[in-house]
């Protein structure tokens, strides 16, 4: 029976990917769209029995050429521009992508386990799996919150586990391709590396400079929560994946920059020495962010937890300086 992973070659698909080999699972079909052929650099130390473009494996699933030999499916696959104005193609490749794995996933008996995000919520300030606090700003939200309430309806007569996981603000390996979208924890340690120095957005959402507060969550904890998921097919629902404590962007780019320094055997600095230094600065919104900006997330965990799921997530600072060590060993690596 074989595992198949949508966004294989993707930041969170890779990751996944390399966490099942280290499991022992091998028969994996890994899907994706390689337009963007840096991403197959995410693959190449994993371990897979077959690539299918996601066309052709969804032409493929309509012709039973996979019949009763799909264990899983873990739908990771998806366009996550926020900025993306083309809401016909974000609803097709989003939206009903998803609700075809979803109908084949029921009418197979495969386990369904898939990718939303905290960007359902939108602007709100509660951040509970309820209809009544989601408000997405952009077509991307709208295009996870419309599958979600599609998940809604199939759960009361579900004939296999389906378990979608809102996955807050993710950062930590194989994320390099992904240009503007990849986390900010990458964007500050590139920044820095390059001019010595990272600019954050200055104040919004009645959020003083740089203190906009997100939930910063790694990949590790992501990519554990979907296996611990994927071990227990009786747990079923919608679940907020964050750490549950908000950290502000001021916390990430302290973090980024002293495992740099502590890497370079220089002291760390705090907030205020850095910004002295210039270390930081602060930049207006851009136009294009204004009324679709998130100045705040946090997610409850509530339901994650009394579903069973109890592993500690990692902290901003624990977290971000673990990413950062990883970054420096790879561009320290002999070519």
């Amino acid at each position: 029976m074989h595992i198949v992973v949508t966004g294989a070659a993707g930041f969170i698909g890779s990751n996944l990917v390399k966490a099942l080999n280290a499991e022992g699972e091998t028969d994996i079909i890994a899907v994706d769209d390689l337009a963007d052929s840096a991403k197959f650099a995410n693959l190449v130390d994993c371990d897979i029995a077959d690539y299918l473009d996601k066309d052709e494996f969804i032409a493929r699933l309509a012709e039973g050429d996979f019949d009763d030999d799909i264990s899983a499916i873990f739908h990771q696959g998806a366009c996550s521009d926020t900025m993306e104005r083309d809401g016909r193609f974000m609803m097709r490749n989003n939206y009903r992508y998803s609700v075809t794995l979803l109908e084949h996933c029921q009418d197979n008996d495969i386990a369904f386990l898939y990718a939303s995000s905290a960007a359902v919520y939108g602007g709100g300030t509660v951040f509970r799996e309820e209809r009544s606090h989601e408000a997405p700003l952009n077509v991307y939200g709208y295009s996870k919150r419309m599958f979600d309430e599609r998940v809604r309806r199939v759960l009361p007569e579900r004939t296999a586990q389906i378990a979608g996981f809102r996955y807050f603000n993710v950062y930590g390996p194989r994320e390099t391709h992904k240009g503007r979208m990849a986390s900010v924890a990458l964007h500050f340690f590139e920044e820095y590396q390059r001019d010595a120095r990272v600019r954050l957005f200055a104040g919004s959402g009645g959020f003083p400079d740089g203190e906009q507060r997100r939930d910063f969550v790694h990949v590790d904890d992501v990519v554990a929560v979907n296996l611990d998921f994927w071990r227990h097919p009786q747990r079923s629902g919608i679940f907020n994946v964050g750490t549950g404590t908000a950290a502000s962007f001021n916390a990430v780019a302290v973090a980024t920059i002293n495992a740099c320094r502590r890497a370079a055997g220089d002291p760390p600095r705090t907030l205020a020495e850095l910004r002295r230094e210039g270390a930081i600065e602060y930049v207006p919104m851009p136009e294009a962010l204004v009324g679709r900006y998130q100045s705040f997330t946090q997610a409850d965990l509530a339901r994650l937890r009394a579903a069973g799921y109890a592993e500690a997530m990692s902290d901003v600072e624990h977290g971000v300086t673990r990413y950062v060590e990883s970054l420096m060993s790879v561009s320290q690596a002999p070519a």
